[in-house]
């Protein structure tokens, strides 16, 4: 017996990413990113500013992607949105017009976890693995790392105890006077720089899966506090290009012994510090020495998108699951702590 095929609406508005997608049975039909170029000045995202521009795109992007999917609203089997974690201003948005949506059109609401749904972008690219993974969810808000059983059940094996590693990417950036979003260019930065000039350290007192990305950051603030006026272009590579060297070389070792302690033939990593090209290559050179198999997501399903949104979202209302039209956005969410 053949099951009718399944047509999920995603809808993204965690941060400052407006964002639309239709996955069918799995495979993405249409899927709209409309990243807010207001922030840029600021160094770092506005809150109150992400919110706004959320309520004037909502419409639009969602419009647009339905439109690119070749069907409208009546063909879509349920509506999938972000509760969280995020700006909790920016999720209000989304959950509420999702909510709009299915009310008016008597469909399903399926609200998705935000981390669970980086996770999902696996499945959508990589079908046919069925067996647990460990996976490193690694972005500007997150640093985790989980084993993923089929199903989407996550076990937190560490996460990090301050900084996430693209906040710490963020804030080096503003420190060499490179312009934000921090992270792609700390790596474009790098790539003229030595990634063994300058030592920084990496932290060691910590349980075998928590991360510190602090004293990392306060290290790269000291030398270039120590250099000030001499910072030449390539000094300023150098310290770009030995601040990701220390930052992936935490992750690498962390990852890789992760999957060897949890004993699993599949790593990953997704989020969007996972689309730096640094971390992808010297991560699937780790994990391919070892016999293990690396399942890395596109660049363009690591960083914020309602590609995954919907994909989670399906393998939910797949198994069932839909939420109420009282459920509500959450800014912040605690996966279990592993020292307790």
């Amino acid at each position: 017996m053949t099951l009718p095929a399944m047509r999920i609406l995603g809808i993204e508005t965690s941060c400052d990413e407006s964002a639309a997608a239709v996955v069918e049975d799995g495979t993405l039909v249409s899927s709209i990113v409309l990243s807010q170029a207001d922030h840029s000045e600021f160094g770092g995202v506005v809150p109150e500013i992400a919110s706004r521009c959320h309520i004037r795109a909502i419409v639009p992007v969602v419009e647009s992607c339905l439109k690119r999917s070749g069907a409208g609203l009546e063909a879509i089997d349920a509506v999938a949105v972000t509760l969280g974690p995020g700006l909790i201003g920016s999720l209000i948005v989304g959950v509420a017009f999702a909510k709009g949506l299915c009310l008016s059109r008597d469909k399903p609401l399926v609200g998705v976890d935000h981390i669970e749904s980086h996770i999902a972008a696996v499945g959508l690219e990589h079908p046919e693995v069925d067996e647990p993974m460990v996976c490193l969810v690694v972005s500007g808000g997150h640093t985790h790392l989980f084993r993923v059983e089929q199903g989407s059940s996550l076990e937190l094996l560490g996460c990090t105890r301050d900084d996430a590693a693209g906040e710490a990417y963020d804030k080096v950036a503003r420190m060499l006077g490179l312009p934000y979003p921090g992270g792609p260019e700390v790596e474009r930065e790098a790539e003229s720089g030595d990634p063994k000039a300058i030592d920084f350290p990496r932290p060691v007192k910590l349980k075998a899966y928590e991360f510190s990305f602090s004293g990392l950051k306060t290290a790269v603030r000291y030398f270039i506090e120590r250099h000030q006026g001499e910072i030449s272009p390539g000094l300023r590579a150098d310290i770009a290009a030995s601040f990701q060297e220390a930052v992936t070389d935490v992750l690498v070792d962390k990852t890789i012994g992760a999957a060897k302690q949890a004993g699993v033939r599949y790593v990953s990593a997704v989020g969007g510090v996972a689309s730096n090209f640094y971390l992808r290559k010297k991560l699937t050179r780790a994990v391919e020495a070892r016999g293990l198999t690396i399942l890395l997501p596109s660049p363009e399903l690591c960083t914020d998108n309602a590609a995954i949104v919907a994909m989670s979202g399906l393998l939910q209302f797949r198994a069932g699951r839909t939420s109420g039209l009282d459920a509500s956005p959450y800014s912040t969410r605690s996966y279990g702590d592993p020292r307790s």
